[in-house]
């Protein structure tokens, strides 16, 4: 039977729909709003599988191009692997969601979200973790839920919820949260240096449009009366956890005071070799048949260690104060032969970000849902496993390496000048080297130090940083920069990019079920002044982007023609551009308005091109002066050449001063004559004259 449940949102309406599609799933909700219609479906395993030690949560965004009237490109005309929007837009599924499962909950749960319709108009990600939600809700699974979403946009000082796609293009602030009816559990924000007061105001903005859509998710609930099932969780064997405890639990406590993370891990692998060595027959049975129990039990007393000396005594595994920034190191110009390149390192976490420089028709073809269809600027992630000093085989980017390189390439994005100013397009990418905490703000810092040393001219320089939680009770201390066993043990990660002006990027993750205004708001300020002191790091390495682009970029000239000339630039078949690319070796972007974009790294390749282009595309001017050549000799004139593909006729009459009886008496073919243009006429064609060039003309000439 459908159930459906409606909200009116300021003249629209969010409809939840449940029995009409994919009834099998454990949870099956329509979400729609205007013509964006959004299916999710939630099923969870009945048990679990041996030997997994997390919660296995698969979240997957199915973008299908039929939802906007599309047929895909590409040889075999199918969607293929996730587009990075899908991805992205997967991770804020995910990381509000799987929070609120219990502890110890390792069945396999599937969110599959499908958008079937968009409208062009209504964006489908936030519908999406809305009917994720949902799904869940009305699903058997153990879902502490619901949980709602909203987006808030600002346009001309305005703020609105749930902006539409134009509206979010015009928008100064993009901040996308989802949480619970009274916390915030998950924040992403792209902005243009906007002040942390007004993000905080459309972050308060954004929860009362999340309490409605809990409220309506509960009704629907009402109406389908769905229970939840019974599952086991996982607990360590009682017998494992009592013999770790008795044996190593102070030693373990003791080893989480050691400062030095080399010697803090080196004394608990020594811990875990005694442990497993001391173990008796029985125990040695009960750690084969469950062998990720030793492992478990050890973990957890790290970190209520860890968590007990910050909560307690202030201290943090490392020995910084709660708001002390590790020790920054700045260097650009490391790579002799990119054209711009920084090493940053905070602590052991070092990043080495190199910019790119390409020609604009580089930029990154997309086929989303979205109305953008490329990008200019792009950031690239990667995280190698000797940075964390494993071993593993080397793949393609996974979910979490996207995710970082796009919160890096979102708060680089609003200080990177647009196309007009640059016409270029840029690509970053950030190698982790070594990795204790926050590579992505790392990458962010590294970006504007790459950029700087490339000689880009960004209005402001970004710098990043991450602030932590550890909470118990009504008892929460928060602690700026955090290192990976900070991330790893404590309750939140609160990046935090921007300007001196204000904020460019957020991204928040929650372990716990979510974080009150006051802790986002003090988050907020805790950041701005680490942010400011990296900044001043950053300025004594580079104070100011380079004068000149480095000298292996490609340059870039500019020309402006007549947009009735582009076919003549383009040629038959493409022909011409071809021809000019393969002699010259530059790269020929040409628009709509007649803009040529000539980008080369030969600067003599570009001159050569652009002169060509020149040539295709002038247009002479009755009374002008050239140097010509005879092309061809008729018995009523002589034809000459001004430039490629620009001929005209000097009738015999117009050669010489006086009366002659044959061109060939006075010209040759390849002569070099001087010729004033007298007339274009109805058809296009130009005519020329030898004797009405004067003295003066030739001066002229000469000079110019």
């Amino acid at each position: 039977m459908i159930k459906k449940v409606e909200l009116d949102l300021g003249g629209k309406v969010l409809s939840l729909e449940t029995g009409r599609m994919a009834n099998q799933a454990g949870g099956s909700i329509v979400i729609r709003l205007g013509d964006t219609m959004v299916m999710a479906t939630a099923t969870t395993s009945k048990n679990r599988r041996p030997g997994i030690d997390f919660f296995p949560l698969l979240v997957d965004f199915e973008e299908k191009l039929y939802a906007i009237g599309r047929i895909p490109g590409g040889f075999f005309k199918r969607e293929g692997r996730p587009t990075e929007t899908a991805i992205l837009t997967a991770r804020r599924i995910d990381r509000p969601i799987r929070p609120l499962f219990p502890k110890g909950f390792r069945n396999d749960v599937q969110l599959v979200i499908t958008p079937l319709s968009v409208d062009q108009d209504n964006p489908p990600d936030i519908l999406a973790i809305n009917a994720a939600s949902a799904a869940l809700t009305i699903s058997d699974a153990p879902f502490d839920g619901p949980i709602g979403a909203a987006r808030i946009g600002r346009v001309d000082g305005e703020f609105i919820v749930d902006p539409t796609y134009d509206q979010v293009m015009n928008s100064d602030l993009d901040v996308v949260i989802a949480g619970i009816e009274d916390k915030i559990s998950m924040i992403e924000c792209g902005s243009d240096e906007v002040a942390e007061t007004d993000v905080l105001e459309a972050i308060k903005l954004g929860q009362k449009k999340i309490k409605e859509v809990i409220k309506l998710q509960k009704e629907l609930l009402k109406k389908t009366g769905e229970k939840k099932a019974e599952f086991k969780l996982y607990e360590p064997n009682e017998k494992i956890s009592k013999y770790v405890k008795d044996k190593s639990g102070s030693r373990i406590e003791a080893a989480m005071g050691i400062e030095e993370k080399a010697k803090q891990m080196e004394e608990i692998d020594k811990i875990k070799e005694e442990l497993e060595s001391g173990m008796d027959e029985e125990l040695k049975k009960l750690a084969s048949e469950s062998p990720a129990d030793v492992k478990n039990v050890i973990n957890d007393l790290q970190k209520k260690a860890v968590r007990k000396a910050i909560l307690e005594k202030n201290k943090r595994p490392d020995g910084r104060k709660l708001d002390e920034v590790r020790e920054i190191k700045c260097e650009v110009g490391v790579l002799p032969r990119a054209h711009g390149s920084a090493l940053f390192s905070r602590g052991d976490t070092q990043v080495l970000t190199v910019a790119t420089l390409g020609a604009l028709g580089e930029e990154q073809r997309l086929e989303g849902l979205s109305p953008e269809n490329s990008k200019r600027y792009m950031h690239h992630y990667n995280f190698p496993a000797f940075s964390v000093g494993e071993v593993r085989p080397l793949r393609g980017p996974g979910r979490r390496e996207i995710g970082h390189g796009a919160l890096a390439e979102k708060s680089l994005l609003p200080v990177v000048p647009n196309e007009e100013k640059f016409p270029y397009t840029i690509r970053l990418v950030s190698e982790v080297l070594s990795s204790n905490g926050s590579t992505s703000m790392a990458s962010t810092c590294g970006s504007t130090l790459a950029l700087m040393d490339c000689g880009v001219k960004i209005s402001n320089p970004v710098a990043g940083i991450s602030v932590g939680l550890v909470s118990e009770g009504n008892k929460e201390v928060m602690f700026t920069d955090i290192q990976g066993i900070e991330d790893f043990f404590g309750d939140m990660d609160f990046k935090v990019s921007g300007t001196k002006k204000g904020i460019t990027g957020i991204q928040v993750d929650c372990k716990v079920k979510g974080l009150s205004i006051e802790i986002i708001e003090k988050a907020l300020k805790q950041a701005q002044v680490a942010r400011m002191s990296i900044l001043e790091k950053m300025l004594a390495a580079i104070g100011a982007p380079r004068e000149e682009l480095s000298q292996y970029a490609p340059s870039v000239q500019s020309i402006k023609i007549n947009p009735e000339k582009i076919g003549a630039v383009i040629g038959p078949g493409g022909k011409m551009i071809r021809k000019i690319t393969e002699e010259t070796d530059a790269k020929i972007d040409i628009e709509d308005d007649g803009t040529v974009l000539i980008t080369a790294t030969d600067p003599e390749g570009g001159k050569r091109a652009l002169k060509m282009i020149e040539d295709l595309t002038f247009e002479p001017k009755v009374g002008s002066i050239f140097k010509a050549r005879v092309v061809k000799i008729m018995a009523f004139g002589a034809f000459v050449q001004i430039a490629p593909g620009k001929e005209g006729l000097v009738h015999i009459s117009e050669i010489a001063p006086r009366r002659i009886n044959k061109v060939e008496d006075v010209l040759k073919l390849d002569d070099e004559v001087i010729v004033k243009l007298t007339e274009v006429d109805d058809k296009g064609r130009n005519n020329f004259s030898i004797r009405a060039v004067t003295p003066e003309d030739k001066e002229k000439l000469k000079e110019g």
